[in-house]
């Protein structure tokens, strides 16, 4: 029997529209999403097939019950948990219950130009390989709900500043998340072989790329660089990254590339022609045309806010 394909959705609007579920999306080209469960999943109980993300999820769920599968691992979902899940494992649930339940979706981009550009150096927990679900207290997850329930007030909100308003609501979630839950978090305690892989490349990407983007790095790492960090064959790294996250070397660099060029044209003064040579462009022109082939505007234009 042939093995059906795992799904990859780069957004929530995309795994929805497949499942043939159509949530009210407030702006869905922002990268960011969170709404009430029970506005969705009307009929129960409702199971979601196996598929890979390509975006950070947060759930919390005052009132349901499920199972959340995460790679190999099983989780219940009960009242009073909230569960966290980072772009490229392998996720699936099912929902028996639900009366009140919370749902915020991000992407990388999102949180680079709302958050912090930096974002994972202040919370490296956003990288975790190992997230079970988490039980919370009455009171405690009290304190969580007005954050998200005002996070979600600024979404539906026609204001000009909502996804700056959600940008700075949001790191109060995080560092709420971050004093909670992961205040002894120790990446180089956690996984295995390949899990270390993955993580010091994705370090190493994120690092290389705030060098560059602060001009303190002149060129850009390739693949071969990124191997020769870890002492691996540049192929082997590929396979690893690939296997465990979902996506290719090439596509980790091409987002962070990407990422770093939108952070660049929104807050620097720099010209489009310096930016390209600062991402390790010898043509400008060459530049500009990878930028609209994968942001779908010109950059001049994303620099304009159209």
């Amino acid at each position: 029997m042939k093995k059906e394909k795992i799904k990859v959705f780069d957004t929530l609007f995309d795994q929805y529209q497949h499942m043939g579920v159509t949530p009210e999306f407030h702006g869905k080209e922002s990268n960011f999403t969170i709404f009430r469960l029970q506005e969705v999943f009307r009929e129960l109980p409702f199971s979601a097939e196996t598929s890979r993300l390509n975006f950070f999820v947060f759930n919390f769920t005052k009132n349901g019950q499920g199972m959340y599968h995460i790679d190999d691992e099983q989780y219940a979902i009960r009242p009073g948990c909230f569960y966290f899940t980072n772009p490229g494992h392998y996720r699936s649930y099912t929902w028996t219950a639900i009366e009140d339940v919370t749902l915020i979706t991000f992407s990388e981009a999102f949180l680079k130009q709302y958050v912090h550009p930096h974002i994972f150096d202040q919370f490296p927990f956003l990288l975790a390989e190992n997230f079970p679900v988490r039980n919370m207290t009455e009171e405690a997850f009290a304190e969580f709900e007005r954050i998200y329930t005002q996070i979600h007030k600024e979404y539906v909100s026609q204001s000009l500043y909502r996804n700056e308003l959600i940008g700075h609501l949001f790191v109060v979630l995080l560092l709420k998340v971050k004093e909670y839950f992961w205040e002894d978090y120790n990446p180089i305690n956690e996984g295995n072989r390949s899990s270390q892989i993955v993580k010091r490349f994705r370090r190493l990407l994120d690092g290389h790329y705030r060098d560059v983007s602060s001009g303190k790095a002149e060129t850009v790492l390739h693949i071969q660089d990124y191997a020769d960090d870890q002492n691996l064959h540049p192929n082997y790294l590929s396979t690893v990254i690939k296997t465990k996250t979902g996506k290719s070397i090439g596509t980790w660099i091409m987002e962070k590339n990407m990422a770093e060029a939108k952070s660049l044209l929104r807050h620097t003064e720099l010209s489009i022609k310096e930016i390209a040579y600062r991402l390790g462009f010898n043509d400008p022109a060459h530049f500009s045309g990878y930028f609209k082939k994968n942001a779908g505007v010109t950059a001049l234009a994303y620099r304009k806010g159209n």
